[in-house]
């Protein structure tokens, strides 16, 4: 990746955390790409292969999913699956309460 894209990288996540008002997360992430799509719940989560629920409960952070279904996701949608399975780490590491930052790049 040559630096010019990673400076655009970063100033799309800049602004996507200006817009959200906050650090950008898998489930504000996911939920911004379903609203992108002007896609119903429902329509969504049957895309992804779960219910309307468990949707909602990851779009609510009630749920959490793992680093393999985030990739698998990215994969579904056409997203970034670097992006998608940091941000799912990032939320395991939230979770449990340890202030650490995730940095993932493909091998």
């Amino acid at each position: 990746m040559t630096e010019k894209k990673k400076a655009k990288k970063s100033e799309a996540m800049t602004f996507l955390e200006d817009v959200m008002g906050s650090p950008l997360t898998f489930r504000g992430y996911l939920a911004a790409i379903r609203q992108g799509e002007g896609m119903t719940l429902e329509a969504f989560a049957k895309k992804l292969g779960v219910s309307r629920q468990h949707l909602c409960d990851i779009e609510k952070g009630r749920r959490r999913i793992s680093p393999d279904r985030a990739s698998k996701w990215a994969r579904i949608l056409g997203y970034s699956e670097t992006l998608m399975v940091q941000l799912a780490l990032q939320h395991m590491l939230e979770e449990a309460g340890l202030k650490m930052k995730v940095s993932v790049k493909a091998a």
